[in-house]
């Protein structure tokens, strides 16, 4: 006990240096700002990044042009688009310390502490029809539980858009190498985000969806996920867009469920005003399970709607039958019909931004069960106080319940719940504290064995986190 905490003031007395070492560097720096203010623009390359959250360093809406992304795509809705006159890089540094308590399973109870020692670089080269924007983190998690030990730390997020008149063609691509699930994972930091979440403009791939929405599935794992889309506009009011797209959740550690999943949609959207576009999206996903003859086909057809009032509002509604078939037969039955459908909004005012979603849909499972029909919600809000402070909350709940119930469990209920505070020393460093707790009930069925068939699991998480970055580099 006494190792982890002698661990623990390390991590904070290693985190109090870092967080005064840059208050003096700020006076080499004066006025930095990004590249757009820097000099006199040169002509804009015809992509430009979303802008995902609005704060008191954001342009106002008036500087901001709207969301062209399409409604039933495969991205998520932001509130607006910034032009990014320069290709830019901004390579940075990132120091995470995490304090929990014990881990399901354990013999010995009691709190461990977790280093994340990572490198950052985000990334935004446009040309007159394409743009390519990357973020990455790399580095190593060492913790003193022994479940955990000591794992490479990778998270990546590329987007490659090619834009003609009518046409556009991207390959999004998102990957991490973790040793936890990926729901609520960073508990209010920048360590949950490729390229620690630092506001250099540079646009995330934005997938819709997360396969993991469990926690007791411990030890490192692989979760990537490349999809292909491409939008047609048949006129100004009106577009398509077709996707394609195979990812996999592999683990490490013996005893979870590889997934292997494919998928396929074609949506149309029309724009009823400037704010206002309705939609209609058919869905295919395949999700196969490695040493396991089970697979699930999923066939989804829904209706959506979307308002998008640039800098401050982005709303999605969507909602419709859901048709899943599977391979082996579950009991008698070969077919479960039900529904699928959701919601996500999106609100920016004065100094605060809000994020919430829900949704319903069949999942693969999160390495627990071959397949899962599965509700999720999260919530996050932040607010400004001043030009430094920053103070955020955020909540997440997921219900997993079984399509096989010949597995461990019926349902899974699992809950997190966090808030943090931050400050900013000069334009390039941020340290922060935040707080996370995590719940997780489960209905377990009569001689279950193993870990992952505890009925409950709970724990507490404060994380401590340093971030700094160079001011964007300009490369043209």
């Amino acid at each position: 006990m006494a190792k982890h905490w002698k661990t623990f003031l390390v991590g904070w007395g290693t985190l109090a240096v870092l967080g005064v070492m840059p208050a003096g560097g700020h006076a080499q720096d004066p006025g930095a700002t990004p590249p757009s203010t820097q000099e006199t623009p040169k002509p804009a390359g015809r992509a430009i990044p979303p802008l995902d959250t609005v704060g008191d360093d954001q342009p106002s809406p008036d500087q901001l042009l709207p969301d062209s992304r399409p409604l039933t795509g495969v991205q998520n809705q932001t509130l607006g688009r910034v032009e990014s006159p320069h290709s830019y890089w901004v390579p940075g540094f990132q120091y995470s310390n995490t304090v929990q308590s014990s881990q399901p399973g354990e013999v010995n109870s009691g709190w461990s502490v977790t280093n994340y020692l990572a490198a950052n670089v985000s990334l935004l080269d446009t040309w007159r029809i394409a743009q390519l924007a990357l973020n990455y983190s790399g580095g190593a998690s060492i913790s003193t539980d022994q479940q955990l030990g000591t794992n490479a730390f990778q998270q990546l997020g590329v987007t490659q858009t090619f834009q003609w008149a009518r046409w556009q063609i991207q390959f999004l691509d998102q990957f991490s190498y973790t040793d936890q699930s990926e729901f609520g994972f960073g508990g209010g930091t920048g360590l949950g985000v490729p390229g620690g979440g630092s506001s250099t403009g540079t646009p995330q791939p934005g997938l819709s969806g997360n396969d993991q929405s469990l926690f007791t599935t411990i030890g490192p794992r692989y979760n990537n996920n490349f999809t292909t889309q491409v939008v047609y506009e048949l006129s100004p009011r009106a577009s398509i867009n077709v996707s394609g797209s195979y990812g996999v959740l592999h683990f490490v550690n013996p005893g979870d469920i590889d997934t292997d999943s494919i998928g396929a949609s074609l949506g149309y959207n029309y724009a009823l005003t400037r704010e206002d576009t309705i939609g209609v999206v058919y869905r295919f996903s395949q999700f196969s399970y490695v040493g396991n003859p089970q697979v699930i086909d999923d066939y989804v057809f829904n209706l959506e709607y979307g308002k998008k009032i640039t800098g401050r509002l982005a709303f999605r509604v969507f909602g419709g039958p859901d048709i899943t078939n599977f391979q082996v037969p579950i009991g008698t039955s070969t077919r479960q019909i039900s529904g699928a459908g959701g919601a996500s909004l999106t609100y920016a005012w004065h100094h605060a931004n809000l994020a919430a979603s829900y949704s319903h849909a069949v999942t693969p499972g999160s390495g627990i069960t071959t397949g899962s029909n599965t509700d999720q919600v999260q919530t996050n809000i932040t607010r400004n106080l001043g030009r430094v402070w920053q103070v955020q909350a955020n909540v997440g709940y997921a219900r997993n319940s079984l399509i096989a119930p010949a597995a461990s469990q019926s349902t899974y209920d699992s809950v997190f719940a966090g808030g943090g505070i931050s400050r900013q020393f000069g334009p390039n460093t941020n340290v922060s504290l935040a707080y996370l707790g995590r719940t997780q009930n489960t209905s377990a069925l009569p001689g279950c064995m193993g870990t992952s068939c505890s009925t409950s699991y709970n724990q507490q998480q404060i994380v401590m986190s340093f971030q700094w970055h160079t001011r964007p580099l300009v490369l043209k």
